[in-house]
């Protein structure tokens, strides 16, 4: 079971009953308004998420592995794998916040507070993006909510496999230096707007619009991707729908996920093949066409090196169950596997 969460009621009622791994990388958010906490889980009902977020906070969620969704008030967002989402919490006007069920749940956050954000950035705050600015800048219970969510680059990814398994081993108070480094570095590349370059140029602006730009691109392919497994665009298809090159595109697609088109059409497959067979509506033969695989045998294969066991047997909801929580064993260095 997940160890108990010291400084938080109800952070400890969120994740009690929860079968995976909990540990606080880094900080206190009682004591010093910042916290670094990963997890990795599998739930086999929706979790009640927001019951984990702490009041008046900014939070950060590196998704490295499952869905999820935020709503705050009538805007609502979904968190999926290789996302980033920011979001802001308080006791008058909470978040609503899920993450779903029969998956594997694989994340780091970073809760920070009000009065963390303000010692750190508050006198910069007219560069924050305007979400953070406008709930940093409201006084008690006032502050507006919001949530947002965004691909997560490659270097974004490697910071967060870096935080769960930091370089520095031995030493606290080094690797303690080196996690507010780290927290620092990601609230410089999250939370702040893009502006114009020194003496008012446009630059800048033209960089920020060409990753909008790739983000948006990349976020068309996924969709198409997802919404027909069985029968999937080409690639040529695909970017004269993202409107660029095939080249392009694949390099675009592979900086922002750290995986090929191909790869990440496969992962998509394969999630989606072992929640046809937990459902237990459908055959393998039937769900390997469902996925878009016309050889059994190349379903297989491709099943068992990503779960772990054959498709007839992840059917069994024992089996599936104990495959998963060996899999969420963390190594002795604690290393996500």
């Amino acid at each position: 079971m997940l160890p108990a969460v010291s400084n938080s009621v109800g952070e400890n009622g969120a994740w009690q009953k929860i079968d995976g791994t909990w540990r606080q990388l880094y900080g206190n958010f009682g004591q010093h308004g910042i916290s670094v906490e990963y997890h990795a889980f599998r739930t086999e009902r929706e979790l009640d998420w927001a019951r984990s977020f702490h009041h008046d906070s900014v939070e950060i969620c590196l998704n490295l592995q499952g869905s999820g969704r935020l709503q705050a008030g009538a805007r609502a967002v979904t968190l999926g794998v290789r996302t980033i989402a920011l979001y802001a919490h308080t006791r008058a006007s909470r978040l609503a916040a899920t993450r779903a069920a029969n998956e594997r749940h694989h994340f780091v956050t970073v809760e920070m507070s009000r009065g963390f954000l303000a010692r750190h950035v508050g006198a910069v705050g007219e560069y924050l993006q305007p979400d953070v600015n406008a709930f940093l800048s409201a006084t008690g219970d006032d502050a507006p909510i919001f949530a947002t969510v965004q691909p997560m680059p490659v270097a974004v990814q490697n910071l967060a496999h870096a935080l769960i398994e930091p370089p520095i081993q031995s030493l606290l108070p080094v690797q303690a230096l080196w996690y507010q480094a780290k927290v620092l570095e990601l609230a410089a590349l999250l939370l702040f707007a893009p502006g114009p370059a020194a003496g008012g140029s446009t630059a800048e602006l033209f960089c920020e619009r060409q990753k909008r730009l790739g983000r948006e691109r990349v976020e068309r392919v996924r969709a198409l991707l997802e919404r027909d497994l069985e029968n999937p665009p080409t690639l040529e298809q695909l970017a004269r729908e993202a409107g660029c090159g095939v080249f392009h595109l694949s390099r675009s697609f592979s900086q922002q996920l750290g995986l090929t088109i191909p790869q990440y059409l496969r992962q998509v497959r394969m999630a989606r093949a072992a929640q046809l067979l937990r459902e237990g509506r459908h055959n393998v033969t039937e769900t390997a066409v469902a996925v878009g695989y016309s050889s059994l045998s190349h379903f297989s294969k491709a099943f068992w090196e990503t779960h772990g066991c054959c498709p007839g047997l992840y059917s069994n909801a024992k089996l599936a169950n104990s495959m998963t929580r060996l899999k969420l064993s963390p190594s002795p260095r604690g290393k996500a596997r």
